[in-house]
């Protein structure tokens, strides 16, 4: 755990600021260079980007403040809700906000929303990868303890007092960067638009769940039942849009195929 990487004067760069910037960018680039071999102006990913990046941030803050608000925030000022370079975001609310700006974006500008997707899925889960390596440096998103051979330690001022604990962000970390191999590897095979992005929903629902039964982060009271956390519920929805998605475009592509075919001479 090492959360300063190093001061400009009076700036202090965090080693997560770095390795979430750095995950946007790693994902973009790579995104780029998939659009141009879907037939896509790369440039449309760098445009989408800065929309995708202050809504995702927006979302993920919006998010962890509200899952963390009795435990970090209810005796802070409220600028401390701002303050997202001393770290705090949840995943699953950024996706959710990029995705829907993202498709308004898209809307708006009459771009192909779901090839888009797919284009965007493998980067999602490197960038991801990148962003949990981040969260490890800053010591958030801890595991549960426990006494197994890779258990880590965080320094003992930390919340978990020096007790070997679940390497959980290495855990997501692993996992998200086998996903994002899994689906840049399946983006040239893809029946339809948005197949591999129904794909991202579905593994990584299923994958955050597993990790999630090693998380010892949460407060008491925002568990379900003693062990379901906020993440399990979403990435249960996650898991359920994935299904859903897969089967509406499916039938959306073979619809369309079939209109298609009758139209033809």
């Amino acid at each position: 755990m090492e959360r300063i990487a190093f001061q400009l004067g009076s700036v202090t760069v965090t080693w997560y600021g770095i390795f979430v910037a750095g995950g946007f960018w790693l994902g973009a680039w790579t995104a780029a260079r998939r659009a141009g071999r879907a037939g896509l102006n790369p440039d449309m990913i760098w445009d989408l980007l800065w929309v995708l990046i202050l809504a995702g941030i927006a979302g993920a803050r919006a998010l962890y403040v509200a899952t963390y608000w009795e435990r970090d925030f209810r005796n802070e000022p409220l600028s401390e809700i701002f303050m997202v370079h001393h770290g705090g975001l949840v995943f699953h609310g950024g996706f959710v906000a990029a995705v829907l700006a993202g498709f308004v974006w898209c809307a708006w500008r009459k771009w192909p929303a779901w090839v888009l997707t797919d284009v965007f899925a493998p980067s999602l889960a490197l960038g991801h990868a990148l962003g949990r390596i981040g969260c490890l440096m800053n010591g958030c998103c801890y595991g549960a303890r426990c006494d197994l051979p890779w258990a880590i330690r965080f320094p003992t001022s930390h919340e978990t007092h020096g007790a070997p604990v679940h390497p959980t962000q290495i855990y997501e970390a692993s996992l998200d960067l086998a996903l994002a191999g899994l689906l840049a590897w399946w983006f040239p095979k893809r029946r339809f638009d948005g197949q591999v992005f129904a794909g991202y929903l579905l593994i990584y629902g299923v994958t955050r769940s597993v990790v999630e039964a090693f998380r010892g982060d949460y407060p008491a009271g925002a568990l379900y039942l003693g062990f379901i956390t906020p993440a399990h519920w979403v990435s249960a929805g996650l898991i359920l849009m994935g299904l859903g998605l897969w089967v509406t475009r499916r039938r959306f592509a073979k619809s369309t195929s079939a209109a298609d075919g009758k139209a033809a001479p």
